[in-house]
């Protein structure tokens, strides 16, 4: 108990020192740009006294936003160096997520501990294979339809994107979790054709808005990432409607097998009765 508070205290006094030390610094670059600036011709008291609690104000504020961009920055700055592997290691991280919600929204897994690392594993398997295409595709669709009329391109990306994208990518998802499970191409046959037009009709209710938000104020650069972001919801969606179809395909074999079972217990009493 005295070492938690201690550390505690210690924590709060190396934060406020963080602070304070930003807070000096920011007023320190508005000292020396307002010094650099040409002095105006007429200046009244209250006009300083604004300016003072403008800068008041932009100090304490930046002082507490500059922590929070560093990681940010930070993530810019891979994406800079090497766009790929940073595109790649960031959809192992949305689809991981996406599968751990999906378990967690199906299973309880924090309260009745059933979470399944398999499907997590070929989520992640799932996204690294098509990271770097959906990136690409998104620099292409940035490059293409592109007309003079800004709602017109939007319409156009996005009718684009889902007739085209929403689709292939909606049978590449329940198809690979098929054979991944296990199962055959024809028991990924039946999985698509039960799942994609679900899918599918339901993309309508959440993409284009996105692909609008992100083609009018998301830079080129980080609209994949931004996808991604919400993508994890997504991913949630499509694990969830997966892990139905898996259980209604298992209900039918077991059905089938479990009618199969009879057959041959009532050609076996036939036997028995006839001898």
């Amino acid at each position: 108990m005295t070492f938690a508070y201690f550390a505690g205290r210690s924590s709060l006094r190396q934060l406020h020192r963080t602070v304070q030390r930003n807070i000096t610094r920011q007023h320190q670059r508005n000292v020396r740009y307002e010094s650099s600036k040409q002095s105006p011709p007429s200046r009244n008291a209250s006009t300083v006294a604004g300016e003072g609690k403008q800068e008041a104000f932009s100090g304490a504020y930046w002082a507490w936003v500059e922590p929070i961009k560093i990681p940010f920055r930070a993530y810019n700055n891979m994406q800079a160096r090497s766009p790929l592997l940073t595109q790649w290691e960031t959809t192992l991280v949305i689809y991981f997520l996406g599968d751990l919600s999906a378990q967690t929204v199906q299973t309880n897994a924090y309260t009745e501990a059933r979470y399944e690392p398999i499907r997590g594993f070929r989520a992640m398997i799932i996204g690294g294979i098509i990271s770097i295409p959906s990136y690409k595709w998104f620099l292409w669709l940035g490059r293409h339809f592109n007309y003079a009329s800004h709602l017109k391109s939007l319409a156009a990306k996005i009718v684009v994107s889902q007739m085209l994208f929403t689709p292939i990518f909606n049978t590449y998802f329940f198809g690979m979790q098929t054979l991944l499970s296990g199962g055959s191409l024809r028991d990924a046959k039946e999985r698509v054709v039960k799942t994609v037009p679900v899918s599918w009709k339901n993309s309508w209710k959440l993409w284009p808005a996105v692909t609008a938000f992100t083609f009018t104020f998301i830079r080129a650069q980080n609209r994949s990432v931004f996808a991604g972001v919400v993508a994890i919801g997504w991913q949630t969606y499509l694990s969830w409607l997966n892990r139905l179809a898996e259980g209604e395909a298992g209900k039918v074999k077991g059905k089938s097998i479990g009618s199969e079972v009879k057959k041959t217990v009532k050609m076996a009493e036939k036997e028995v009765v006839g001898k």
